[in-house]
């Protein structure tokens, strides 16, 4: 259980940046031998869940979508780590920011491929949206 004091917006907003990696093999891929716009999106709507999760330790769920830019395609046989950030908070929502960076296998190359952002509300049992953050004047 988590202690009824868990810091400060700013603590929290730290704390509850995410990072996954993965590998991206051919089933995951289209006919240009790339990953799947599709797949990307449902990796980047995930990691930012968790973010938004682990921000406002509540049930949330996905509102909207911003602005989301394919800067380069990324290739089967490559690394990307997706890193989820917030950077805003309303009284029942926050939004949060999502990276793609690939990295190729066998060398330090690393770039950023894929960005875009992720709102999400809070909901009680009821499903209606409820306070993300209670101490938010902390």
């Amino acid at each position: 259980m988590l202690p009824t004091n868990m810091g400060t917006l700013e603590e929290r907003i730290l704390k509850s940046e995410t990072r996954i990696f993965k590998a991206v093999f051919p089933s995951t891929t289209n006919h240009y031998d790339t990953l799947f716009g599709g797949t990307a999106l449902h990796l980047m709507d995930e990691v930012a869940f968790i973010c938004a999760t682990r921000f406002s330790r509540k049930k949330v769920v996905t509102i909207s979508t911003g602005q989301i830019d394919f800067k380069k395609a990324i290739p089967a046989g490559t690394l990307i780590e997706l890193v989820a950030k917030v950077i805003s908070v309303g009284r029942t929502s926050c939004k949060i920011h999502v990276d793609i960076f690939m990295e190729q296998m066998y060398s330090e190359v690393r770039e950023s491929v894929v960005d875009g952002t992720f709102s999400f509300v809070a909901v009680d049992e009821n499903k209606k949206p409820t306070p993300i953050f209670e101490n938010l004047g902390a």
